[in-house]
């Protein structure tokens, strides 16, 4: 994979916790909102944010089409004072779907389809769920999204995504992309082809 590189900074927030976080349920296309600790971490991200970039309300804002980083969209532009909806929605920075395999855990899955959970062990990256779809793919579809950026840019999305990101840019091998804890509340700030948590 030929690293893209880009000529804005990119400041990715992804989504707060909600209730399937917590539990460990596999997400993916599944719709949840957030919970209370997940809007109480889009409002600390806002902060983050201001602190940053004092001149926030010049950046492009986009966002996952799904519930809960819309709602993480809202929150953090309500806390910035920023017009509501005021952001593009983009489908292709929806989170990775697990297919079959949403709504269970990580050990329900390793209980039930033992030879499948060790495939994907072996290559998260390229490993596709029943149904589903792998980082792989999920990074054919961001790239083009991360091609057509043409300022800096906040990006609200999921965990799956940033992996993506962290990979599309070079920062880290695909591999290791695959297996990066991607924080909820926080700023992963990407310059060039490293990022920084803030």
């Amino acid at each position: 994979m030929v690293p893209l590189s880009l000529p804005h900074r990119l400041i990715l927030v992804r989504h707060g916790e909600t209730d399937w976080n917590r539990e460990g349920r596999l997400q993916g296309g599944q719709d949840i909102p957030l919970n209370e600790l997940g809007r109480r971490q889009a409002a600390e991200a806002a902060g983050r944010l201001k602190a940053l970039e004092p001149a926030y309300a010049d950046l492009d804002y986009l966002c996952s089409p799904m519930q809960r980083a819309r709602e993480t969209m809202d929150i953090l532009r309500r806390e910035l004072a920023l017009p509501e909806g005021a952001y593009t929605v983009d489908d292709r920075l929806r989170e990775l779907t697990f297919g079959e395999w949403e709504g269970f855990t990580w050990r329900d899955i390793r209980k039930a389809e033992r030879e499948q959970a060790h495939l994907r062990e072996r290559d998260k990256w390229g490993f596709v769920p029943p149904g589903g779809e792998s980082y792989r793919m999920l990074a054919e579809r961001v790239r083009p999204v991360l091609e057509a950026l043409t300022r800096e840019t906040v990006i609200v999305s999921h965990g799956g995504v940033a992996r993506a990101v962290l990979a599309l840019i070079g920062a880290v091998a695909p591999r290791e992309a695959s297996m990066v804890e991607i924080w909820q509340g926080k700023l992963l700030v990407v310059s060039g082809n490293k990022a920084d948590w803030l």
